[in-house]
């Protein structure tokens, strides 16, 4: 479960795709450690913005403007606006959080004999590949900084796992999930 999300959308009058007497207001956001896409119900009378990070942990008293979390939803289920933020969003959450996704560099291990996790950050071939692990094998990266410094292909390596964490979330025939857990239809 996630403790905080990071606002997509807020919807105070509800989904427009919805009959009026179902409608209520609705704020789809991303998790800050799992990325899950969640739907929520805020309390009335909250005011939240695109990019707010808000607290949806178990301790309800801390749940200054979340009055339920509906649960979880599939990227398909986001509105345009949500769809829009996304990669805004993750590429934010990535560089506050670069210790994590620094020590993806320096440890990610290979899934098979002749395929590196690492391959499955977008635009990262073979080549690159092998560059990124003849560095880490000299010494442990310490930022996205020096592993831009020490891998003259890989100027922005926070974007290549932003976009890896974004097909996670949007392509549901994805084999492979890095950060992300899988969604499964019958979470709807």
């Amino acid at each position: 479960m996630e403790d905080y999300v990071y606002v997509l959308d807020y919807l105070p009058e509800g989904r427009t795709d919805l009959p009026p007497h179902k409608r209520y207001p609705v704020v789809y956001g991303i998790g800050e450690d799992q990325f899950t896409l969640l739907e929520i119900m805020p309390k009335s009378g909250v005011d939240l913005t695109i990019g707010e990070r808000i607290y949806v942990g178990k301790d309800l008293a801390k749940r200054e403007k979340v009055a339920k979390i509906k649960g979880r939803v599939s990227y398909d289920r986001l509105t345009a606006t949500a769809h829009g933020e996304l990669p805004y969003i993750i590429e934010e959450i990535v560089k506050k959080n670069e210790k994590r996704f620094v020590k993806f560099f320096n440890e990610a291990p290979p899934i098979t004999s002749r395929f590196h996790s690492l391959e499955l950050l977008p635009g990262l071939g073979k080549k690159t590949l092998s560059e990124i692990l003849e560095e880490r094998r000299k010494k442990p990266f310490e930022s996205f900084a020096d592993i831009a410094s020490r891998v003259p292909f890989l100027k922005h390596p926070e974007k290549l796992i932003a976009k890896r964490i974004e097909i996670e979330l949007s392509d549901p025939n994805e084999k492979y999930h890095l950060f992300t857990r899988p969604f499964f239809k019958r979470e709807r």
